[in-house]
């Protein structure tokens, strides 16, 4: 493990070695228990340096996100119903999901982009779909996603 120490200001008191809370009347203050009273904290980073990523065996797939969609096997589900790749996949692609993987039959495009890439967020969404603020699954087009998918596969630019 290595280490990093240094001394730092006091986030507790700002420095002042003196902490005012809701308890203390106006123009009171304690000694601030973080620094006992010296402004300062001694901070102690400890850490293992990065050399490469590690292998993880008790993990068979992966997802790009979660959009709060419970995902995994199980209630009649198997992992590929979310979307995603198998863990042996996700590390040959070096980390690139391809087009597809994403959770389709449970989110649109807007929902999707949003936690992954905010600048591929469609903008006809909102725009032709008067989309109901607050709530995707709210949009009067939510129930036909596929078609949004659809047209959203065919305005992105493959890399």
């Amino acid at each position: 493990m290595k280490k990093i120490e240094v001394d730092i200001v006091c986030k507790s008191c700002d420095g002042t070695g003196l902490y005012q809370g809701f308890a203390e009347g106006e123009n009171s203050a304690v000694v601030c228990y973080v620094c006992k009273g010296t402004g300062k904290y001694h901070y102690i980073f400890e850490y293992e340096e990065f050399i490469e990523r590690k292998n993880s065996d008790d993990i068979e797939w992966v997802y790009e996100t979660n959009c709060g969609i419970k995902v995994g096997k199980g209630g009649g589900y198997v992992y590929s119903d979310f979307g995603g790749m198998s863990y042996k996949d996700w590390l040959e692609s070096g980390g690139k999901f391809p087009v597809g993987s994403e959770m389709r039959g449970f989110i649109c495009p807007a929902w999707w982009n949003q936690n992954v890439n905010d600048a591929s967020k469609p903008d006809w969404c909102y725009d032709e779909a008067k989309f109901c603020l607050g709530a995707f699954s709210s949009c009067k087009w939510f129930d036909n996603k596929r078609k949004c998918w659809e047209r959203w596969d065919n305005e992105q630019v493959i890399e």
